[in-house]
């Protein structure tokens, strides 16, 4: 079965775009467009596609309001499309509970990846994102702190974290600490829940700012 796509941007060019590099993939399908966040909400609601590919900045409800409410009622996985230098609303995006971010600039070819990564559960950070995120912890800026309960984590939930500020898959941390997927998704859960996170992004960038 094709992974369901729906695509949240206003500009129609961009959006063209992306249907075709994506419709291309035999495994994938777009199901739906929406050119403002509002829209994109009530498409996810209706269409229940498995990803949506949302920009940030769309007028009236922002892409940063609509990640949030898809991802809280469970609608849909979100993969954020943004430019490195925004900062504010990666940060905005990240809190909202983004499964991964990637540049607009991103290839044809790592965009299907990232898709497909997301659409199995994994998560998606372009290193440009990251290097800017890290920059703005180090001088103080909005990134998330560091949580608390990093200090609750067993070894195994350290290692799990290490490989999750790799970016490893679940099948990839799997093979590197040999244990099984099944094992990897409930370490994972952990892992979130004790640091009060909600996605592996969001553990990506705690275990890439942990000393």
């Amino acid at each position: 079965m094709a992974t369901r796509l729906l695509i949240a941007d206003d500009h129609g060019a961009i959006r063209a775009g992306l249907r075709m590099i994506l419709d291309a993939e035999p495994d994938l399908e777009v199901v739906g467009e929406a050119a403002d966040g509002e829209v994109a909400v009530a498409q996810a609601r209706a269409l229940r596609p498995d990803v949506v590919l949302m920009d940030i900045r769309m007028p009236g409800t922002d892409g940063i309001g609509a990640t949030e409410r898809i991802t809280a009622d469970g609608s849909a996985r979100v993969l954020v499309l943004t430019t490195f230098d925004l900062d504010d609303y990666v940060f905005g995006a990240l809190r909202a509970g983004a499964a991964g971010f990637v540049l607009k600039s991103v290839s044809g070819a790592a965009l299907v990846q990232a898709v497909r990564a997301v659409a199995a559960g994994d998560g998606v950070l372009a290193p440009e994102v990251t290097r800017s995120v890290m920059a703005a912890a180090a001088r103080g800026g909005a990134a998330p702190a560091g949580p608390p309960g990093l200090a609750d984590l067993t070894e195994r939930e350290r290692d799990v974290l290490a490989c999750l500020g790799e970016g490893l898959s679940n099948a990839q941390i799997a093979g590197r600490l040999f244990i099984g997927e099944t094992t990897v998704k409930t370490h994972v859960s952990r892992v979130l829940t004790k640091l009060g996170v909600r996605s592996r992004v969001q553990a990506a960038i705690v275990a890439r700012g942990a000393p």
